[in-house]
């Protein structure tokens, strides 16, 4: 608070006697140093709540409001941080989304893709097991696996057991747009004619019995989608949220 508003505040003697070189005048002045630093956080007080703005010391706080203390987990105030400080933002700005989806394999891959920033997190329900999930760590987050642990504890169904296992298995997809085979250079390509001519005669040789196609399944999800019937979450953070399942399949209705 400014020095002419508090002296506003005082009765109109006071203001009389407050001129410049009096004592009250001085008094007011220290009033509006020490208000001074109040002020400025007050002005600026959104800041605090704001996942991507509050500093880095109060963001372990604010997964307290979210329900998300159990990532952090730490037995000492001092302790260091389990996971990068963006990642722990992420987790806060998605508190809502985690919350309404939680006890869902969606909610549980999207808190543990959130929190260890790796993809390919399998769910699975055996079917000798009922109320059992296994979950298939990728090898991107093996070294995480106290941490996704208690991600998957507090994700999970109360009437669900859950088994956490790594699957060196997991290999990455490939990526079309650069695992595609380079063009030949200009020098390296054969002049049209010179090359040994393709056979235009497609038919199978005589007596051969035709070779049956391959069955496929238009259905498949590929290794991870056959396995747990959903189909995989792609990696979130503050640029995209994965859109939830519509409501119009049963398979992940939030408890």
């Amino acid at each position: 608070m400014r020095r002419a508003a508090i002296e506003r505040l005082l009765p109109a003697a006071y203001q009389r006697a407050a001129g410049p070189g009096s004592v009250l005048g001085a008094l007011l002045d220290v009033m509006e140093a020490l208000h001074a630093p109040d002020e400025a956080v007050l002005a600026d007080v959104d800041a605090l709540f704001a996942p991507y703005r509050t500093p880095d010391g109060f963001v372990a706080y604010l997964t307290r409001w979210v329900a998300m203390d159990h990532v952090v987990a730490a037995p000492r105030a001092d302790a260091p941080l389990p996971l990068p400080v963006g990642r722990l933002r992420d987790l806060v700005a998605h508190g809502a989304l985690l919350a309404r989806w939680r006890g869902t394999p969606y909610g549980m891959r999207t808190a543990l893709e959130l929190a260890t920033g790796a993809t390919g997190f399998v769910l699975e329900e055996p079917a000798d097991r009922p109320f059992h999930v296994v979950v298939r760590v990728p090898p991107a987050a093996a070294d995480r696996l106290a941490l996704v642990t208690r991600i998957v504890e507090a994700e999970k169904p109360a009437a669900v057991t859950v088994e956490v296992t790594t699957d060196p298995a997991v290999a990455p997809a490939p990526n079309p747009t650069t695992d595609a085979p380079e063009p030949p250079a200009a020098g390296d390509q054969e002049p049209p004619g010179t090359g040994d001519p393709e056979p235009t005669d497609d038919r199978e040789p005589t007596g051969a019995p035709a070779a049956d196609p391959e069955p496929t399944d238009a259905g498949a999800d590929g290794p991870e989608g056959a396995a747990t019937g959903v189909a995989s979450v792609r990696a979130v953070g503050r640029a995209h949220v994965p859109s939830p399942a519509p409501p119009d399949q049963p398979s992940e209705e939030p408890s």
